[in-house]
């Protein structure tokens, strides 16, 4: 699966996107093919991901440390 970011730009009375050569290349893309567009907002990207982190978190930073810390102390 290819991916790249895309400007949508004002085509009339609707909105368009061009493709970069190199995507076009990398993912064989050819005139009059039906491809699938799945859209992300970039915005909202960085949300999602840290949002997601958070809540798969189970134990603080300092609790991790403290096991970390254990461990080491372990091995000598």
């Amino acid at each position: 699966m290819a991916q790249t970011k895309i400007i949508v730009k004002k085509w009339g009375n609707s909105l368009g996107i061009v493709l970069p050569h190199e995507f076009v290349e990398e993912a064989k893309i050819k005139p009059n093919k039906e491809i699938e567009v799945i859209l992300v907002k970039s915005e909202n990207v960085a949300k999602r991901t840290f949002g997601m982190a958070k809540s798969k978190l189970v134990k603080d930073t300092q609790r991790l440390k403290n096991e970390i810390r254990r461990e080491l102390h372990k091995m000598k």
